[in-house]
């Protein structure tokens, strides 16, 4: 799960033109925080995830595992 929300926010970060220091301080999060949460950390708040995803018009929401 953590590696799919990594990449995610990576592909958006960039397809946006913006580097991780731009995406700190537009979603008001601290560079450690987005590092982490690029590098696929396993304990990060999840407020603070989705206060990044917000940025891009994007919410985390429950959903039932996908099959493998």
């Amino acid at each position: 799960m953590q590696n799919l929300i990594a990449a995610k926010l990576k592909e958006l970060r960039k397809e946006n033109g913006m580097t991780q220091v731009d995406l700190a301080m537009k979603s008001g999060v601290g560079l450690n925080f987005v590092r982490e949460l690029e590098q696929g950390k396993a304990t990060v708040r999840m407020d603070k995830v989705a206060q990044v995803f917000a940025l891009f018009d994007y919410e985390l929401v429950p959903q039932k595992k996908l099959d493998k």
